[in-house]
């Protein structure tokens, strides 16, 4: 990919910061799109939930990344913050892809890229899906299909758009593994519910290689999985993350506690999301880590 320039919401997130890192690291431009008062002509202004952004700073971009949201996993589920959640994702794609679409011919971007998530699928149970996989129900697939949805604007102006429905990014940095790692180093790791549940990883390096690879090739577009392509149960997860930070995981935390302590996030948890990167594979793409261990050896 020539020397690009590229925007980027969400850019001071776990994904955000390691893909801003890479793209500057190979000579592209990055154009962060920020709450406040922007500092130069690297920053445009928008306000993701109250769906506004400023178009005029997006004209001339090769591409737009939309990683911005609201933390899943932040805090307990309350109505406000379930609102937050869909408002920071729905509104903000909704902005991007309306400024996107009313920009003029040539100053359009060629791609853009809309995060989502595999809480798109809700349950599978021990059931494999991939990309032709309906929206599953409940909270998180209603969100998705919004967030989705919301970037039509772009689509109808002829933009190749995309989508990734990531997994659980295994990372120390943030996300779901920043806070099991010290948990484990702690020895107080252990599984969660009966352990059973498939989880959806994918290893943060992965997570960049993909979102680069979808920039980079012409003629993607639509749904793509970004999860490793061997899926594990949390129990599997779990001896895995003893073995390798040389811990005892002997905790185990019933499903009726995980309920109480987390309400209605604890189905993000003890649901199992048996995903499969179909889409990906099949465009060429080869994940680094496709297992956990290598994923988990590769966050330390």
């Amino acid at each position: 990919m020539e020397q690009s320039r590229i925007a980027v919401a969400g850019a001071s997130g776990l994904i955000g910061g390691a893909l801003v890192g890479s793209l500057t690291a190979d000579g592209h431009r990055v154009v962060r799109l920020v709450r406040g008062t922007p500092r130069g002509p690297d920053e445009v202004r928008w306000d993701p939930e109250g769906g506004s952004v400023d178009a005029a700073g997006l004209a001339g971009c090769d591409a737009v990344v939309n990683l911005a949201g609201a933390g899943v996993g932040d805090r307990r589920w309350t109505p406000a913050y379930k609102e937050r959640i869909r408002s920071s994702r729905v509104n903000g794609t909704a902005a991007l892809a309306a400024a996107v679409a009313s920009l003029a011919d040539g100053e359009r971007p060629r791609v853009f890229v809309n995060g989502s998530a595999i809480g798109y699928y809700g349950e599978t149970g021990d059931r494999e899906v991939d990309e032709s996989a309906p929206a599953g129900e409940g909270f998180l697939p209603s969100v998705c299909r919004e967030w989705e949805g919301a970037a039509a604007p772009a689509e109808e102006a002829g933009v190749r758009t995309v989508f990734t429905r990531t997994g659980l990014v295994v990372s120390r940095g943030g996300g779901a593994w920043g806070r099991l790692f010290p948990l484990f180093r702690a020895g107080l790791g252990g599984r969660l519910g009966d352990g059973r549940q498939y989880w959806s990883f994918v290893a943060l390096h992965d997570v960049v290689a993909a979102l680069r690879h979808l920039l980079e090739t012409d003629g993607l577009s639509g749904p793509f999985n970004v999860t490793a392509p061997h899926p594990a149960t949390n129990a599997e997860i779990t001896r895995v993350m003893a073995r390798v930070l040389r811990r005892p995981a002997v905790f185990a935390v019933p499903a009726p506690v995980l309920r109480t302590v987390l309400g209605e996030m604890s189905g993000d948890v003890l649901g199992s999301a048996r995903v499969l990167p179909k889409r990906l594979l099949e465009s060429g793409f080869r994940f680094a880590f496709p297992d956990i261990e290598g994923a988990v050896r590769a966050a330390l």
